[in-house]
């Protein structure tokens, strides 16, 4: 749409008219969500970024603060190390993600506290080799591998 708005013509009926002639011209059948109600606001308030976040929802895309993303860093290397196939990894694994909590310990980020200190290497891997010990020699591992995983 180059065409420049006519002298002497309203703005309003300009823009009707050109609304008018793109629907006869069938430029608005087949949009993606015709004939759908609009997606309801989830705020209370208005967000001027409500299209940014509804964008990164759509594409499965989260922006954490560093402290949040951090604990949940932490959460999923504990879950990695209750199933880790062996003490070599689990030390590694804890090992890794205190390096990084300590780095926030003494560097801290902008945003929420981290809230959560280095673990105890030692006390999770008798936390691992109690585990490992309390299954059958036939049991499988929670992420479904057989007990004499790869190291």
């Amino acid at each position: 749409m180059t065409e420049r708005k006519p002298p002497g013509v309203s703005f309003e009926s300009w823009v009707d008219r050109q609304i008018r002639e793109a629907e006869a011209r069938g430029e608005f059948a087949e949009l993606p969500g015709a004939g759908k109600p609009l997606p309801e606001v989830t705020d209370t308030a208005y967000d001027e970024l409500w299209w940014i976040k509804r964008k990164m929802a759509r594409e499965g895309l989260s922006v954490l603060p560093p402290t949040l993303a951090l604990r949940k860093e932490a959460e999923d290397a504990l879950v990695a190390a209750s199933v880790a196939p062996s003490e070599r990894i689990v030390r590694r694994i804890v090992e890794d993600i205190n390096a990084k909590i300590r780095e926030v310990m003494f560097k801290p980020p902008p945003g929420p506290p981290l809230g959560l200190k280095p673990y105890d290497v030692e006390e999770i891997v008798r936390e691992w080799r109690a585990a490992r010990e309390d299954r059958a020699p036939g049991d499988r591992h929670p992420d479904g591998r057989g007990k004499g995983g790869a190291t």
